[in-house]
């Protein structure tokens, strides 16, 4: 009969002691903590959360004045007593004991809903791909799915239209035009990139190879594209944890090509937008003719360049309900009709379309549709909220003086400030949003085989006007007069400059890490030569 013992690796017998080894037995420690971790952290992840935050911090700082005078009452009583020598040591305990946890009910109800509240934050931040940028995207799995259910399909056409329907009459260019073909063909052949994005680490010295006169590679991404995780996702990863087994990664796409397209027949307006996210076309890209018109307009397309192929088409005209009817027995044959001819585009004319496409794409595929909702819906109007309610409950000694009117205006002195910080917030955001998309989008053109320099001269030559400013035309106007926010946030560079001067950078970091591999490249193969 043995008797293990667990002290310094050996076996006891009752006949003598017998050294097993010498490696001391130890026990795994417990991961056990782990699954409620990760299930903290997705309760909080929720526009949900900064609601109860927000009710926890109203509640708290109800009860935190009337604590506060408590402690104030005994503590004068306690220094009256001792200044007229009338008290007692049991007195004297009884009232300590009452300041101490009236203190320590104080640090409960005010450090209770700021550890809460950060808690939530820093369950939602989270890297943004390719880019590696922290973000703020306070939305749960669930929420997503539920927004992109409601943008799939005709979904996604029904919220741009009443985006466009604030600009009045819109007129849409139906798909007999050609130059919405163009424009699909542009946008399709971006699209094609996209799985590239996820797996840059795979295409090997590719990058390396480019000479001066070739398209320049990007090096592979240090936070490649990956899909938004889904609901089901979560729950596979906590039942993996609580397994203590190695959580993975779902490999599948991003959930998002083919994005959705309409091109708005509106010649005053030269600019294009993204909207939605989600799959079956929950994302997509609006065009406004008057880009595609300025965009032919350089290349001086002369007459000899007309398309005279598509001069005669068949087509189909309408017929009456007795053709209808017997049409499918007598068949007739189609009515030649005459299509207007049309320009082809260069090279250049497609490459400078390629580049807007690229910049919307890329704000669809890292969902900054869905941070700037999360922004403005969810985290700065509770942030603002609750400021504001800690403000009142500090102010309320002084307040309550005064009666309901002082109250009345600090809470209106909230609203406008709420409206001005948003404002802020909302340029900040934007702001790198817009230097990110440009940045992401040069990786878009590589692969899709687009030169990406060509973006430094066509953001130069394009002027910061509200006919191109990056949304609707009822909203150009407000977005492009930023002075105010430029000025407080401490920038005084035009937005173009900024993103011409991000995506130099861009290209120099390119060149840099070229340099640097085909280095290390030379060191090891002169190393191994030896």
């Amino acid at each position: 009969m043995q008797v293990l013992s667990r002290c310094h690796g050996t076996t006891h017998t009752i006949a003598g002691d017998v050294c097993w080894g010498k490696r001391a037995f130890h026990a795994t420690p417990s991961n056990a903590h782990l699954p409620l971790i990760s299930m903290v952290v997705g309760m909080l992840k929720t526009a949900t959360a900064m609601d109860m935050a927000r009710t926890v911090v109203r509640v708290t700082f109800t009860f935190i004045p009337f604590v506060f005078f408590g402690n104030l009452k005994w503590r004068r009583h306690l220094a009256v007593a001792e200044a007229t020598g009338e008290s007692d040591a049991a007195r004297k305990s009884f009232v300590l004991r009452r300041i101490r946890h009236g203190t320590m009910l104080l640090h409960v109800l005010f450090f209770t809903p700021a550890i809460l509240f950060w808690l939530t934050l820093l369950a939602s931040v989270e890297r943004t791909p390719l880019t590696g940028r922290w973000r703020l995207i306070l939305l749960s799995p669930e929420e997503e799915e539920e927004i992109s259910l409601q943008l799939a399909g005709p979904g996604w056409y029904r919220a741009v239209g009443d985006i466009l329907s604030k600009d009045g009459s819109t007129s849409i260019i139906p798909p007999s035009d050609w130059r919405l073909q163009w424009v699909d063909d542009t946008l399709r052949r971006l699209e094609s990139a996209i799985p590239t994005l996820q797996r840059e680490q795979e295409l090997g010295s590719r990058w390396l190879e480019c000479g001066p006169d070739d398209i320049p590679f990007p090096p592979p991404a240090e936070y490649p594209l990956r899909p938004r995780p889904r609901a089901s996702e979560y729950i596979r990863r906590f039942a993996e944890v609580s397994a203590s087994r190695t959580p993975h990664r779902s490999p599948h796409g991003i959930p998002g090509p083919p994005y959705s397209l309409l091109v708005v027949d509106k010649p005053e307006a030269s600019n294009a937008f993204s909207y939605g996210f989600g799959p079956d076309g929950g994302g997509g890209i609006v065009v406004y003719s008057g880009f595609l018109d300025d965009v032919l307009s350089k290349g001086g397309v002369a007459p000899g360049d007309m398309d005279l192929s598509q001069t005669a088409q068949p087509q189909t005209q309408p017929t009456s309900w007795w053709s209808a009817l017997f049409g499918g027995i007598f068949p007739t044959s189609p009515t030649i009709v005459s299509a207007p001819p049309h320009p082809i585009p260069t090279e250049e004319q497609t490459s400078e379309l390629a580049i807007l496409l690229a910049h919307e794409l890329a704000h669809l595929i890292l969902s900054h549709h869905l941070e700037t909702l999360s922004s403005t819906s969810v985290v700065f109007p509770g942030v603002v909220s609750i400021l504001t309610d800690v403000l009142r409950a500090v102010l309320f000694p002084v307040t309550m003086m005064f009666g309901p009117f002082l109250n009345d205006a600090v809470a209106g002195m909230g609203k406008t400030a709420s409206t001005d910080f948003q404002e802020m917030a909302e340029y900040c955001t934007s702001h790198h949003q817009e230097t990110e998309a440009d940045v992401v989008s040069a990786r878009l053109l590589a692969h899709a085989g687009f030169d990406p320099r060509h973006a430094l001269r066509f953001w130069e030559n394009r002027g910061e006007t509200e006919s191109t400013a990056e949304c609707t035309p009822s909203t150009a106007k407000a977005k492009t007069q930023g002075d105010f926010q430029m000025r407080w946030m401490g920038s005084a560079h035009p937005l173009n400059e900024v993103r011409v001067s991000k995506l130099r950078e861009e290209f120099e970091r390119w060149e840099t890490e070229r340099q640097k591999a085909r280095k290390k490249l030379q060191l090891e193969a002169a190393t191994a030569s030896r």
